[in-house]
């Protein structure tokens, strides 16, 4: 029987599980192509076009950064922003705001290009782990910038101009492969970035800034070299697709068995989830920009073990962890990016799943297992995606408190569920 949640003001998502889904998704604008794009349009005084993005909480966070320093952005329609950061007015953060986002630490750059100078708290986001902010540093140091730290945050200075460097990645960072390539692109002289991320937001971000005028090679391999610019001039872009977003609903029509069609996807940017999908037994088939699950088939028991790019990413390890509490057999799940990322598994035990926690990085799921409805509280993004995935396969009521992680990450989830059929309300 559903337990009942205690009271809460805040919004929740109540959903009836057990129902076949059917139809056609559509993938939105990538979350972790949009923000980055969006910050570096404040290293240039001309304007910038971005179309394809994403309606969802961090954007809007960072939007609010972005006007909070001078920034001129306009929403021409659902998803076009106009950005022209003509004059930048401050170089300080709000630090309520930027607490929220973990992308605000990619502002740095631009400010210190155009004003000499940034002030900013330490960047929240999800709690799913030790975020290496001594790269960030050491790399902004490396660039010529006096970095002070205080109870409050950072304060990052420059004398004249950044300066450019060869800087080496003691660990994989995506976030710091972008933050560096923006403090590079105006910086005096070449940088070499080694043991660069490798992700295809990286790509998307380089290739736009090469169409502004800025001279960037190697991006999407351990190894980018940038010569500097003196300027970069306006430009449009479409936001690339959210692989971690099509991954999920993916992984949504597999668990569910429903015969879910996933639209505007590259299909590229997947290959070891495809190969994944194939050895868990998984009927679907990949299209020139879609994929189509096909009822049918049983599911089995696969390893996994997440990577960076071209790995699996970490972000769809949740859901697919949800997947496997449907399949037979005993699968381990291998979380190496991030070691507070798997306490989620707690929750599904809650609804009836069978998983074992080996240490922070490792658990064991036996399956199959029924799912019951619960009441749920969603801990970060990718989790809170993973919790509906389960919810909408349990039998009877869940109810998932938090969900403001979710609208984090996903525009309108709700909605875009109900077309698939879905028993899904949003009550506030």
């Amino acid at each position: 029987m559903f337990e009942s949640c205690p009271l809460n003001t805040m919004a929740k998502f109540v959903i009836r599980g057990g129902r076949k889904l059917k139809g056609t998704i559509r993938v939105k604008g990538a979350k972790n192509a949009a923000l980055k794009l969006l910050a570096a349009s404040l290293l240039t005084d001309q304007e910038w076009i971005i179309g394809n993005v994403p309606q969802i909480e961090d954007i809007f966070r960072l939007i609010e950064l972005l006007k909070g320093v001078g920034a001129e952005v306009e929403n021409k329609s659902d998803g076009l922003y106009h950005i022209r950061a003509k004059n930048i007015t401050e170089f300080r953060l709000e630090p309520d705001i930027a607490q929220k986002l973990k992308g605000s630490i990619l502002m740095a750059a631009p400010l210190l290009v155009r004003r000499g100078q940034a002030v900013f708290p330490r960047p929240g986001g999800c709690v799913i782990g030790q975020r290496p902010r001594d790269i960030f540093l050491t790399g902004f140091e490396a660039f010529g910038v006096r970095v002070k730290e205080n109870d409050s945050g950072y304060q990052l200075t420059i004398k004249k101009q950044l300066k450019g460097t060869k800087f080496v990645f003691p660990l994989i960072s995506v976030t710091a492969t972008e933050t560096m390539l923006l403090m590079a692109v105006l910086a005096k002289g070449k940088t070499l970035l080694k043991n660069a991320a490798c992700e295809p937001e990286i790509v998307a971000l380089a290739d736009f800034l090469n169409q502004c005028g800025a001279k960037i090679n190697g991006a999407g391999t351990p190894f980018i070299g940038i010569e500097g610019v003196s300027s970069l001039k306006g430009g449009r872009c479409q936001v690339m697709p959210d692989r971690i977003e099509a991954g999920s609903f993916i992984i949504l029509g597999a668990a569910s068995q429903s015969p879910i069609k996933v639209v505007g996807l590259n299909p590229e940017n997947l290959d070891v989830f495809w190969f994944l999908l194939e050895r868990a037994g998984v009927n679907f088939k990949i299209g020139r920009d879609s994929a189509l699950i096909k009822p049918g088939f049983k599911l089995k028991a696969v390893n996994l073990k997440t990577h960076e790019y071209p790995g699996l990413a970490t972000d769809l390890q949740a859901p697919f962890t949800v997947l496997m509490t449907q399949a037979q057999g005993i699968s381990l799940i291998h979380e190496t990016i991030f070691e507070g990322r798997l306490f989620y598994t707690d929750l599904l035990n809650q609804m009836g799943a069978n998983i074992i926690m080996a240490d922070p990085h490792r658990v064991i799921v036996q399956g199959p297992t029924e799912l019951t409805g619960r009441c749920l509280i969603s801990p970060d993004i990718r989790a809170g995606i993973a919790l509906i995935i389960a919810a909408l396969i349990a039998r009877g009521q869940s109810v998932i408190e938090n969900i403001y992680q979710i609208d984090r990450g996903y525009e309108k989830i709700e909605e875009r569920m109900q077309k698939l059929g879905a028993d899904i309300q949003r009550v506030d």
